[in-house]
C-alpha cells in the first residue's frame, strides 16, 4: 500500500533546542543497506564520528531521543532498530535483543570508529546487552534504561499491552495521544504529539497508522513482555540475564521511580551482575522523554565523553 510520507521530520528540533537553552546541531538521516536486502536507519547529530549510541523501546523510535540528544550535544547516533522507525520490517517478525544486535553491530562497524557508550531504553537496553556480550569490541559503556529481564510481568508492562491491543489504524492522530496519555507514555500533551507524529504515517486512504511493526503484530507484541523459552525467546527471557552477566563494559542501570522497574529488579540485577550501578531518576518508563536533561547529565558523565 503507498503511504503519504511526511518530510517534516526535524522540524520539531529548532523549538526543542531554543526550550533547553542549547545550540541545534547538524542532524541527518543515516540509511544502511544490509545483506539480506532490508535497510537500517538513523539519525546523526553532530559532524564529528559518534561516541554515544542510543537504541530506543519496543515501539518507538530514534526520534524518541531528541530532547536527550539535544541535551548531550552530539555527536550520537540514535538508531530505529528493525521493524521501527524508518528501518525495514523483519519477514520473520524477530524482534528480540540477540537479532535486534546484529543489525546495531553492523551501523557500528559502518558508521563510527571508536567503542560507543551505549544507551538503550526497554528493549533497546535488553538489545544493547547482547550487543556488549558478542562485539565487546562496539561497546565502552552499557547505560540500560528502565528494563531488566526479570521485569515483574505484573506491573508496568501490563500498560504496554492495553496500548498494543486494539486497532491498527485511527482516523485522527488525536486518538493515539489520548490513548498514550492516558497510560502513562510520553510527557506533556504537546511532547506527546510531537511523539506520536514521528512515529505514524498518514496511509493514502487518509487513515492513520504506527511506522512500528508491532502494531501490526499484536500477539507479537503483547507476547515480547512474556519470559519466552530458549526455543522462542521473547525480550524477557533469560537469555537476557545470560547476556548481562558476559557484559565486560561498566554497567549501569536507570531505574524511573514511576516506570516499570521495581527496587526489588534492581536488587536483583546487582545480584546477578556484581559491580552494576543503578541509579535511579524521577520519571516514566520513557525516561529520555519525560527527564531528558537527567538522563543527559548521567550520560555525559561516561569516561571519555
Amino acid at each position: 500500500m503507498n503511504v503519504a510520507i511526511d518530510i517534516s521530520e526535524f522540524s520539531y528540533l529548532p523549538a526543542q533546542a531554543a526550550a533547553l537553552g542549547v545550540p541545534l546541531p547538524e542532524v541527518e538521516r543515516l540509511t544502511l543497506s544490509l545483506p539480506d536486502g532490508r535497510r537500517l536507519s538513523a539519525l546523526r547529530f553532530g559532524e564529528d564520528s559518534p561516541r554515544v549510541t542510543l537504541l530506543h523501546g519496543a515501539g518507538l523510535n530514534a526520534h524518541t531521543w531528541d530532547n536527550t540528544s539535544l541535551a548531550l550535544g552530539g555527536p550520537l547516533l540514535a538508531i530505529d532498530l528493525a521493524g521501527h522507525g524508518d528501518s525495514s520490517w523483519r519477514a520473520d517478525a524477530d524482534y528480540t535483543p540477540r537479532t535486534l544486535a546484529l543489525d546495531v553491530a553492523a551501523a557500528l562497524d559502518a558508521w563510527t570508529s571508536q567503542p560507543q557508550v551505549v544507551v538503550g531504553q526497554s528493549l533497546g537496553g535488553l538489545t544493547g546487552a547482547a550487543l556488549a556480550a558478542s562485539r565487546p569490541d562496539l561497546v565502552s559503556e552499557l547505560i540500560i534504561v528502565d528494563i531488566t529481564p526479570g521485569i515483574d510481568t505484573s506491573a508496568g508492562p501490563a500498560a504496554l499491552r492495553e496500548f498494543y491491543a486494539g486497532p491498527t489504524d485511527f482516523a485522527t492522530r488525536d486518538e493515539l495521544v489520548d490513548k498514550a496519555m492516558s497510560l502513562g507514555f510520553g510527557g506533556s500533551r504537546p511532547e506527546t504529539e510531537r511523539g506520536v507524529f514521528l512515529n505514524t504515517r498518514v496511509r493514502d486512504d487518509g487513515r492513520i497508522e504506527w511506522k512500528h511493526h508491532f502494531a501490526h503484530l499484536a500477539a507479537q507484541a503483547l507476547a515480547a513482555h512474556d519470559p519466552g523459552s530458549a526455543a522462542s525467546p521473547s525480550m524477557l527471557h533469560e537469555t537476557g540475564w545470560d547476556d548481562l552477566s558476559n557484559v565486560r563494559a561498566r554497567l549501569t542501570l536507570v531505574r524511573a521511580t514511576r516506570g516499570f522497574v521495581s527496587e526489588p529488579d534492581a536488587v536483583e540485577l546487582q545480584r546477578r551482575v556484581p559491580g552494576a550501578r543503578v541509579v535511579a531518576i524521577d520519571a516514566t518508563h520513557n525516561v529520555q522523554e519525560t527527564a531528558p536533561a537527567a538522563l543527559a547529565s548521567l550520560i555525559a558523565a561516561a569516561p571519555g565523553l
